[in-house]
């Protein structure tokens, strides 16, 4: 008979051997997956373990300051946003996946021309994307028939970039984006949640350091602190989020911004080292690249739900973007737009009808005062 000693000493070897076989096992199908998502079209995964939301007193303090305006969805499933546990039973990984949009195109600022967010100026993300997250979904599947998991493309109570910058995918920046070192930050992310085991990374090192151009060029000082953001502020949430009126003194600050805005990101000096996307599906659609701004004054609901199909666009509705050209229009200072907007006065939308009301006005005092300035300097 053995020594209790060496039985035990059997069993802990045993032991060690199942522990290290296991590591090896998750560490392959890490690997495994991770060249999938490659292959899918991302160009980086990230793999962190499903846990409690980390720096959740942040998100909270910044829904109770009220700084997500009239964004309520942010304010639902606050639980699961903070536990993915709720989002899926037993969750124990999360891979967060970045997919490059960037285009050799950039902006041109003639004012009857509207300015369109980079990311909108092809197909909607959220189809390419979704699909692409469900292809390796399958592909884990696959490799492990018992998985679970449940994919997310900017939808859903996942908090995309909290998530990312807990891996090496990269960090959050003061304009509280994700920022990789090789690629800036021209990319979607979209999470799978699973209930397997994988291979954690390790957390990308933030490297803002001292720099301060994006909060010193937003045009209306949304980013109100390092990494804090007041959505109230932001042109993208005016353009695409708020359904309401756009504040009046907000409004000369849009310039001819339509749909969202790139301005902190533009600023971003990691962007110099974006690189052009492979995804064909992301190239401009001409109508979406500057497009002229005094037709779009005349879009019917039928009219813009065709030329913006399949475009992230669409959530802006027809109304508030309609909205958003008219103001435009009154900050393009063209007397050329007049016609276009005494037609909105016309408009079924009431909102319309306010803001063409307010861009008319804004060109007529523009243009009282270029004539006051002649007078005095003939």
């Amino acid at each position: 008979m053995r020594p209790v000693s060496s039985v035990l000493g059997l069993l802990h070897r045993v032991e060690s051997c199942h522990n290290n076989g296991m590591r090896s096992g998750i560490s392959r199908l890490s690997s495994r997956i991770r060249e999938e998502a490659r292959r899918l079209g991302f160009f980086r995964t990230g793999i962190t373990s499903a846990r409690f939301l980390p720096h959740s007193e942040r998100y909270a303090a910044w829904l109770e300051k009220g700084l997500h305006g009239e964004m309520r969805y942010m304010e639902r499933q606050v639980p699961k946003r903070l536990d993915p546990g709720l989002v899926l039973a037993n969750a124990r990984s999360m891979l967060v996946l970045a997919m490059n949009y960037n285009t050799d195109n950039g902006p041109t600022n003639h004012s009857l021309q509207g300015r369109i967010s980079r990311y909108a100026w092809g197909a909607d993300y959220h189809l390419i994307v979704k699909s692409r997250l469900e292809q390796l979904l399958d592909f884990i599947r696959n490799q492990e028939p018992s998985a679970r998991g449940r994919c997310y493309v900017d939808t859903g109570p996942i908090m995309e970039k909290v998530w990312g910058a807990q891996t090496a995918l990269g960090w959050m920046g003061k304009h509280t984006n994700l920022i990789t070192r090789d690629r800036g930050s021209w990319f979607f992310i979209g999470v799978i949640l699973l209930d397997l085991d994988l291979e954690d990374d390790s957390p990308e090192k933030d490297y803002c350091g001292k720099c301060r151009r994006c909060l010193d060029d937003c045009p209306t000082g949304a980013i109100i602190a390092p990494y804090v953001l007041n959505a109230r502020l932001c042109i993208s949430y005016l353009t695409i989020e708020l359904r309401g009126p756009i504040p009046i003194h907000l409004r000369p600050l849009i310039g001819n911004r339509i749909y969202g805005c790139d301005d902190c990101q533009e600023a971003c000096p990691w962007n110099r080292f974006a690189v052009k996307t492979a995804e064909k599906s992301f190239e401009p659609r001409k109508e979406n690249l500057m497009p002229d701004l005094l037709p779009l004054v005349h879009m019917t609901p039928a009219e813009f739900k065709r030329r913006f199909k399949d475009s992230p666009i669409l959530r802006a509705t027809r109304d508030g973007f309609v909205r958003n050209v008219v103001v435009a229009l009154g900050n393009s200072g063209r007397t050329e737009a007049i016609p276009a907007l005494n037609a909105a006065l016309h408009d079924p939308s009431s909102l319309v009808r306010g803001h063409a009301d307010w861009a008319l006005s804004r060109i007529r005092n523009d243009a009282l005062g270029k004539r006051r300035v002649s007078i005095r300097h003939p």
